[in-house]
């Protein structure tokens, strides 16, 4: 099922993401490290909060919430990047990861929301 390779997808970016705001904080940045690990971890919070909505307009609306910290995440990537806090290697594997998450996720609220429309002219 397409949501459950999201759902894993998203829980191993997840990881990734604490092992490198728990490595910046190490390095004494407390300030982007507790943000990029918000927003990372966030991502697939949603996703599985999404799996229980109580309707398909809830399923859209918290996919569109995972689908914002998805560009949050990469902005502080991009941002951790500039400052030399990560390396180009890393910034792009992330971003990779990051960008292959948007994209399952927007293709996922595309396909919810023709099914809500199509309920709504039922």
């Amino acid at each position: 099922m397409k949501d459950s390779v999201l759902g894993e997808q998203s829980l191993q970016f997840a990881v990734k993401i604490l092992s490198l705001a728990k490595r910046l904080q190490k390095g004494g940045d407390f300030i982007v490290s507790k943000q990029v690990g918000k927003s990372g971890t966030s991502i697939g919070a949603n996703i599985r909060e999404a799996q229980f909505a109580s309707s398909r307009a809830d399923f859209v609306a918290k996919m569109h919430i995972a689908l914002k910290e998805t560009n949050e995440t990469g902005y502080w990537l991009e941002l951790l990047q500039r400052t030399d806090e990560i390396s180009k290697a890393e910034y792009m594997a992330l971003t990779d990861e990051c960008s292959s998450i948007r994209a399952m996720l927007i293709a996922s609220i595309k396909t919810a929301k023709e099914k809500l429309d199509e309920e709504k002219k039922a």
